[in-house]
C-alpha cells in the first residue's frame, strides 16, 4: 500500500505542478509579449522545461504503475491485467479516458518545448511571445483535466489483485502500439500552427510572417494525422471482421474533419505566400482546425457517442465543450477586431488561374467539412431536442461526398498546370494533353478488366487524370532540378497527390466491387467461391492464461491455411472474431469464422470476401507518407532554371 499511495501521490504531485508551471509561463509570456519586456520573457523557457519535465514524470509514473500491476490505482483496476501480454499491457495506459488525456499531455508539452526551443532566439518577439502564451494556456488546461476530471492517480477500493485488462480488441493487434500515438502527434500538432495564428491577430503581425515560420510544423501535424488515420484505417480492416476500412462512424468523423480543414488551409495558405490573398480563409481554417480537433476530442471521450472507437461516459464532456466554445468565441472576436488588416488589397482575377483553383478547392473542403461535420453531430441534436434517437449512416455520406471526391479529382488534375495571376483557360488543352490520354488508358484498361458503374468509372478515369499531370509536374521538375526535384513542397505535395490517388481509386474498387458469400466448410472437402478454392484442415482450439480461441485452419486454393478465430476472452466473457486475410496485387482473400463452431465437429462456416485493390491503399498511404517528408524537407534554392520554369508557368 506504501507503494501504490507513493504512486499516486507522486503522479497528482506531478500533474499539479506541470498546471502550475504551465499556467505561469503562459502569464509570463503574455505579460512579456505585451510589454516587450526581455526580462519576463526570459523566465518562459524554464516555466517550459518545468512542464515538460513534469508531463514526462507524470506519464512514466502511470507506466510503472501499468508495468508492476499496481491495482491499488483506480485506472489500473479498469485496464490492467496479469495476463495480458507486456506489448498490449504498456498501450493499456492510453486504452481508456483517463490514460488518453495524459498522453495529450505529454505530446503537446513535447510540442511546447520543440517550439520553445525551436525559436529560443527570438523570445523577445510579440508574434513568438504570444504564440507560447497560447501554446502554454492550451498545456496548462489538459494538465487541469488530467489532475480533475480525467485523473489517472485515483486510488480505487482497496483488495483488487487482478483487473480484466484493456479492451479485447485493443489487444489482439500489433497497431494499437501506434495507431493512438500517431493520431495524436497529428492531432495535438495542429496547435502550433492555430497558436501562431492567433498570435498573429493579438499582436496585429497578420502580414505573412507567421505562415513561414510555422508551414513545416503544419505539414509534419498534417502527416501524422493522415497516417494516424491511415492505421486507423488498417486496424479496422484487420481487428474487426467486416473487411472495411471506413464506415463514417462518427469517432472517425471527429479524426476526419481536422484533416479536411487542415488539408484546405495547406493548400490554401500557398495563394496568400504567392498573392496576399484569401486572408480570412487562411485564419478561419486554422481556427477550424484546431477547433475540430477539440471537439472530436469531446465527442470521443464524453460518452455522447456509441461507438467501438469511443471511451465511456465521463465528467470531461463538459469541460472540453466549454474550452471548444471559448476557442472559437475569442478566435472570431479577433479576427472581427483584425478584419481590416486581414483583407487583402487583390483580387483572384479568373477562375481558370492557380489561385482560382485553389478558391474552388476551398469551397469544396468546406462543403465537405460541412456534410461530415451535419451527418455526425445531428443525430445529437435530434437526441437533446426530440429524446429520441436516429442514425444518420452510410448510404448518406456516399450520397453527398462521392460527387465532392470525384470534383476534387478533377480539380488536382487541373489545378497543378495553371499559371498564377491569369487566366490560363488557353493553355489547359495543351498541358492537360498527356494526362488526358492516362486518364482515358486508365478508364480503358478498368472496363477491359470487368469495372461497370458510373461511380467507379469516373473514380478510375479521373484517377488517371489526376495521375497524369503529377507526374507530368515531377518530370518536369525532376528534369530540372535532377533528384532534388522530389524534395520540397510543390513537388513533395505532388507525391502525396499521387499516393491520395491511389487510396480513391483502391477505396472505389474494393468499395465498388467486394464480394462476399458464407460457406459450410467440411473436413476434407473443397468449397468454390469467385475463382478460389477453399478447403478445411481443422479447427483447434488454443487456451492461455487470458482466453480460449478457436481456429479454423482454412487451405485457400490448395496453399497455405489461414486461420480466422473466435476468442473469448476469460476475464471479460466477450468473444472477439479476428479474420485472416490473403493478400495480392489484385486483391484481398479475407476469411472470418462464423458462430458456432465446435473443435471436434470437423465443420465450420465461414465468410469469405474477396476484395480488389485493398494492397493499394497502404501503398498509397506509404507515399502519402513519404512525400510528406518530402515537402517538410527544405528544397533547393531557386536557380535561374527554376525562375525560367516559373516565368513559363506564368
Amino acid at each position: 500500500m506504501l507503494v501504490a499511495s507513493v504512486s499516486a501521490q507522486l503522479g497528482r504531485a506531478f500533474l499539479l505542478v506541470g498546471f502550475l508551471a504551465a499556467f505561469f509561463g503562459a502569464f509570463a509570456a503574455a505579460v512579456g509579449a505585451r510589454r516587450g519586456d526581455p526580462k519576463t520573457l526570459r523566465l518562459v523557457p524554464r516555466f517550459v522545461t518545468l512542464s515538460v519535465v513534469m508531463a514526462v514524470a507524470a506519464f512514466a509514473v502511470m507506466e510503472w504503475a501499468m508495468i508492476t500491476r499496481d491495482f491499488s490505482l483506480l485506472y489500473v483496476q479498469k485496464v490492467g491485467s496479469y495476463s495480458t501480454p507486456a506489448l498490449y499491457n504498456f498501450a493499456a495506459v492510453w486504452s481508456a479516458l483517463e490514460g488518453s488525456i495524459l498522453m495529450w499531455v505529454l505530446v503537446l508539452a513535447g510540442y511546447v518545448a520543440a517550439v520553445a526551443w525551436w525559436m529560443r532566439r527570438r523570445f523577445s518577439e510579440p508574434l513568438v511571445g504570444w504564440a507560447l502564451a497560447v501554446m502554454l494556456a492550451v498545456l496548462a488546461y489538459f494538465f487541469l483535466l488530467s489532475f480533475g476530471p480525467a485523473n489517472p492517480f485515483v486510488v480505487g477500493p482497496p483488495g483488487v489483485l487482478d483487473g480484466p485488462g484493456p479492451n479485447p480488441l485493443l489487444q489482439n493487434h500489433v497497431l494499437v502500439m501506434f495507431h493512438p500515438p500517431i493520431l495524436y502527434l497529428g492531432y495535438v500538432g495542429m496547435t502550433v500552427p492555430f497558436a501562431f495564428a492567433l498570435a498573429a491577430l493579438i499582436a496585429g503581425k497578420v502580414e505573412d510572417g507567421w505562415l513561414h515560420l510555422t508551414r513545416r510544423w503544419t505539414v509534419a501535424a498534417w502527416g501524422f494525422l493522415t497516417f494516424g488515420i491511415a492505421l486507423g484505417g488498417w486496424w479496422s480492416y484487420e481487428v474487426l471482421g467486416w473487411s472495411g476500412v471506413w464506415a463514417w462512424d462518427p469517432v472517425e468523423n471527429a479524426s476526419l474533419l481536422p484533416w479536411i480543414t487542415g488539408t484546405a488551409y495547406i493548400h490554401s495558405v500557398m495563394v496568400q505566400e504567392r498573392r496576399g490573398l484569401l486572408r480570412v480563409w487562411n485564419v478561419s481554417l486554422l481556427i477550424a482546425t484546431f477547433s475540430l480537433t477539440i471537439l472530436g476530442t469531446f465527442l470521443t471521450r464524453s460518452g455522447v457517442l456509441n461507438s467501438v472507437h469511443a471511451f465511456s461516459e465521463s465528467d470531461i464532456g463538459p469541460w472540453l465543450l466549454a474550452m471548444f466554445a471559448v476557442v472559437v468565441a475569442v478566435s472570431l472576436v479577433l479576427v472581427f477586431l483584425r478584419g481590416d488588416q486581414l483583407r487583402a488589397s487583390g483580387a483572384v482575377d479568373s477562375v481558370f488561374s492557380r489561385e482560382g483553383a485553389f478558391l474552388v478547392n476551398n469551397v469544396l473542403f468546406a462543403v465537405f467539412a460541412f456534410v461530415v461535420l451535419l451527418g455526425t453531430v445531428f443525430p445529437l441534436v435530434v437526441e437533446a431536442i426530440q429524446q429520441r434517437q436516429i442514425v444518420v449512416g452510410e448510404p448518406f455520406f456516399d450520397r453527398l461526398t462521392i460527387p465532392i471526391g470525384l470534383t476534387m479529382l478533377f480539380i488536382m488534375a487541373v489545378a497543378p498546370v495553371l499559371p498564377w495571376r491569369r487566366d490560363g483557360s488557353d493553355l489547359l488543352s495543351q498541358r492537360l494533353l498527356g494526362p488526358a490520354l492516362v486518364g482515358v488508358a486508365s478508364l480503358t484498361f478498368s472496363i477491359a478488366v470487368g469495372a461497370t458503374g458510373l461511380a467507379p468509372l469516373l473514380a478510375f478515369g479521373l484517377g488517371g487524370f489526376a495521375g497524369g499531370s503529377a507526374l507530368r509536374h515531377l518530370v518536369r521538375a525532376v528534369r530540372v532540378q535532377r533528384l532534388r526535384g522530389f524534395v520540397g513542397r510543390a513537388n513533395g505535395g505532388m507525391v502525396v497527390h499521387l499516393g491520395v490517388i491511389l487510396i480513391c481509386v483502391a477505396l472505389a474498387a474494393s468499395n465498388s466491387f467486394t464480394r462476399s458469400q458464407e460457406i459450410d466448410l467440411v473436413a476434407g472437402k473443397t468449397a468454390r467461391f469467385a475463382g478460389h478454392t477453399f478447403e478445411l484442415m481443422d479447427v483447434v482450439e488454443v487456451r492461455d492464461q487470458r482466453s480460449t480461441s478457436v481456429r479454423a485452419l482454412v487451405s485457400v486454393d490448395g496453399g497455405k491455411a489461414y486461420a480466422p478465430s473466435i476468442t473469448k476472452y476469460t476475464r471479460i466473457g466477450m468473444n472477439v472474431g479476428t479474420p485472416s486475410v490473403r493478400t495480392s496485387f489484385s486483391h484481398d482473400v479475407y476469411l472470418t469464422l462464423e458462430p458456432p463452431v465446435r473443435q471436434d465437429s470437423g465443420q465450420a462456416r465461414i465468410k469469405v470476401f474477396v476484395k480488389p485493390m485493398i494492397l493499394w491503399l497502404w501503398i498509397g498511404t506509404f507515399v502519402m507518407a513519404l512525400g510528406t517528408v518530402l515537402a517538410v524537407l527544405p528544397g533547393r534554392r531557386r536557380s535561374i532554371h527554376d525562375i525560367r520554369d516559373e516565368v513559363v508557368d506564368r
